[in-house]
């Protein structure tokens, strides 16, 4: 009973593993399949391992194009990302007054608005912007990286306000009595203590911004300027879903996302648990 009781644990994380990957085994499996086999069963191997369906998807998608208007968006979102929200929340802890404990709070509650109810007052706003201040904020990646910033940042902060407040203060001052200025402290001292939340706030961004395809639908109209989920979505049509091909282009979608977790997953449960409970 004892040996039984230790294998049903493992049995049923197995089962809840199968669970969740099945969506990516039925993507992976179809992307193979000519529209006869994938009819008659969703779920069997394919009879061979055909690839005329991803050049199929690569030529409809762009691919390469539209994977360099991903990876431009996702690397500038997240550079900014960790740059103002590490420097803002250092800030905030240090600056321990009132306002800054209401601005913490206020990033804390913009967490919780949901993006759906601000997407039609934000592009007015942005449309207003483009009218009459000339600043292209729609249409441009320029625009779409400014917003990504700031709906990103909030979760941002909060993350590396719970890791800044474990680290000694003395570092900071000892620094300071040896000259350092306050950038100086903050990109010599600070900075490289903030390791593991650093790279836990970029996998989630890098998650997040690559993912994304509500707001790069209402900020981008271009053809040559869409990302890849914008791409992925024109293999459904009105009347027409070529599934094939967009299995496709779904798997050559996360791949990128799936070789960046491999190798930083190890740092996502440490440096949010740092964050959050420090």
């Amino acid at each position: 009973m004892k040996r039984a009781g230790k294998w049903i644990p493992s049995v049923l994380l197995l089962i809840l593993a199968l669970v969740f990957l099945s969506p990516i085994y039925i993507m992976l499996v179809n992307s193979f399949k000519n529209r006869a086999e994938l009819y008659t069963n969703a779920l069997a191997l394919p009879q061979s391992l055909n690839f005329e369906y991803y050049a199929s998807a690569i030529d409809k998608m762009n691919f390469f194009r539209v994977l360099g208007n991903s990876l431009l968006v996702t690397i500038l979102t997240v550079i900014f990302v960790v740059i103002l929200s590490s420097m803002t929340a250092w800030m905030l802890v240090r600056r321990d007054t009132k306002i800054s404990k209401w601005m913490f709070m206020a990033y804390v509650a913009t967490m919780l608005i949901p993006f759906q109810t601000l997407m039609m007052p934000l592009m007015q706003v942005m449309d207003w912007i483009r009218t009459y201040l000339h600043l292209p904020m729609l249409n441009t990646h320029g625009g779409l990286i400014y917003m990504n910033i700031g709906f990103h940042a909030s979760m941002a902060v909060f993350l590396y306000h719970g890791f800044i407040k474990s680290i000694p203060i003395a570092l900071e001052e000892a620094a300071t009595l040896d000259g350092c200025t306050k950038f100086g402290v903050f990109w010599r001292i600070v900075f490289p203590m903030l390791k593991t939340i650093t790279i836990t706030v970029a996998i989630l961004d890098v998650i997040a911004t690559w993912n994304d395809y509500l707001l790069p639908s209402l900020t981008l109209s271009d053809k040559a300027l869409r990302t890849i989920p914008l791409s992925t979505f024109y293999f459904f049509g009105e009347f027409t879903i070529v599934w094939n091909q967009a299995m496709a282009g779904l798997t050559l979608t996360i791949i990128p996302v799936v070789i960046f977790y491999a190798f930083a997953q190890k740092y996502i449960i440490k440096g949010i648990a740092a964050g959050a409970v420090k």
